[in-house]
């Protein structure tokens, strides 16, 4: 049955988004430590769970960088060059001579 206001389609999507919470919380309890503290105090505990839970979203942006396609790299289209004419025909004095 579902709750009166709430779409079935909506519902199944948030249950979906369930497993992806699970996993996160996993992977920061095995590459983290997340779950090696003995809190005595509730403040304790939130700084310990923040602190983990910064690394591990930093570590989350690190690995989506580092697995991302590098970009094309941008040259500039290559002109044919010129060849320079023969100083034929151009003087040549020199600035001292007269």
């Amino acid at each position: 049955m579902v709750p009166q206001g709430h779409a079935l389609k909506k519902l199944a999507s948030v249950e979906g988004h369930r497993w992806a919470i699970e996993d996160s919380f996993e992977a920061a309890k095995n590459e983290l430590g997340l779950d090696h503290n003995e809190a005595r105090s509730w403040h304790g505990w939130h700084r310990h769970v923040s602190l983990v839970m910064l690394a591990f979203a930093m570590m989350a942006v690190i690995r989506h960088q580092a697995n991302a396609v590098p970009p094309l790299k941008k040259t500039l289209p290559r002109h044919p060059t010129r060849k320079r004419s023969s100083s034929a025909g151009r003087s040549r004095k020199s600035a001292a001579s007269p």
